[in-house]
Formats: structure tokens, C-alpha cells, sequence
């Protein structure tokens, strides 16, 4: 193997581990804050007010939010809306968690800037070595090639929605779905990331 095409593949695999730590670096959850437009990392909590004591809730995460983060800052908004209206504990009437999955099929970008569309009936053969000898690939002996890798990607984002009810007082007996607000606060906030300035 030629030295010049042996420097070239690791200076390639050197920029793509640069690359890749450099986008790691982006990747950021979603943290606890507003839903608005703009912002440095998508998503946040929203809220409206049903009625005296009701409340719908949401949380939507980026595709690097865990849906437990997610439903975790929901509960977390829940219980502090609670706090800030004056009750002492919510309970949860409706409550469910949507997915969002997709998957990107995206063919090896490698092949198109030399042979591109104007190109459409023509494409090269060739001659390489594999290690253990000589060997031809044609593309109408039916061989893969690296002209027709692809890069498969899934993501998947997730949002929590929540309708709660407040209260004041003893909570009721339905100890699953209702929730103390002050409780909530104080066992959640070490798991709080908010934004970074």
C-alpha cells in the first residue's frame, strides 16, 4: 500500500474523530425552560390554565432528551405551577408520553462528486487490492461497492403532556396519581439542568 494513501487514511479517520467530537460537544438535552422560539437547545415546558384549579402541562425534548427526562420535568412543572398558584398538592388526570421516531436512509455522498447525474448509464470499474491478492469489481457483475454504502439514522423526540387538578390541604386518597408539590420540588431539583448562559 502506497505510504501517501496510508497517511491520507489516517489523516481521513483523524478529521471524522475531530468531527464527531466536536458535534458530541453540541449534542445537548433539552433543559428546563420555557418552550420558545430562538432558543440555543429546542424545547421546554408550556402550560395553560383550564380552570381555577386545572392546568394542562407540556414538555417537549430534543432528540438527545431521554423520554424519563422528560416526563421528570413535566412532573417537575406540575409541582412547581401547584407551589406558585398556592395549592398543596396536584393530581394527575390525564397523562401520556408521545414518541416521535424517524429514520434517515442517506446514500455514501462518496460516489456523486465525480460521477453525478450527468453520468446517469456510465460508472466506473475497477482493479484493488484487498489484502490477499488482486481483485476487479464491475458494476453489472452484481458485486456491492462502496459507491453504494448508505448511512442509516434513527431519532426519536419525546413529549409529555399532563391535565392536573390542585388542591389544598389532606391529599385524597388516590395516593398514586396525587402528588405533595413541595415534595416533588425537593426530590426532583438535584435532577434539574437548566439552561447555561
Amino acid at each position: 500500500m502506497p505510504l501517501t494513501l496510508t497517511i491520507r487514511q489516517h489523516a481521513a479517520k483523524i478529521m471524522a474523530l475531530m468531527l464527531m467530537f466536536g458535534l458530541v460537544a453540541c449534542a445537548t438535552a433539552t433543559p428546563y425552560q420555557p418552550d420558545l422560539s430562538g432558543q440555543k437547545v429546542s424545547g421546554g415546558y408550556s402550560d395553560m390554565r383550564l380552570a381555577e384549579d386545572r392546568y394542562r402541562v407540556d414538555f417537549a425534548g430534543n432528540i438527545f432528551t431521554s423520554r424519563d427526562r422528560v416526563e421528570g420535568y413535566l412532573l417537575y412543572r406540575a409541582a412547581e405551577i401547584t407551589d406558585q398558584n398556592g395549592y398543596d398538592w396536584f393530581m394527575l388526570i390525564d397523562h401520556r408520553t408521545e414518541r416521535d421516531r424517524r429514520t434517515y436512509v442517506d446514500r455514501s455522498p462518496r460516489y456523486d462528486p465525480w460521477y453525478g447525474t450527468g453520468y446517469l448509464y456510465w460508472q466506473p470499474h475497477w482493479r484493488y487490492y484487498t489484502g490477499t491478492g488482486w481483485t476487479t469489481w464491475h458494476p453489472h457483475a452484481g458485486y456491492a461497492f462502496w459507491t453504494y454504502d448508505v448511512d442509516v439514522r434513527t431519532v426519536q423526540k419525546f413529549e409529555a403532556h399532563a391535565e392536573i387538578k390542585m388542591g389544598k390541604g389532606a391529599m385524597p386518597e388516590d395516593g398514586q396519581r396525587a402528588f405533595n408539590a413541595r415534595q416533588v420540588l425537593a426530590d426532583l431539583e438535584p435532577t434539574i439542568e437548566r439552561p447555561k448562559n
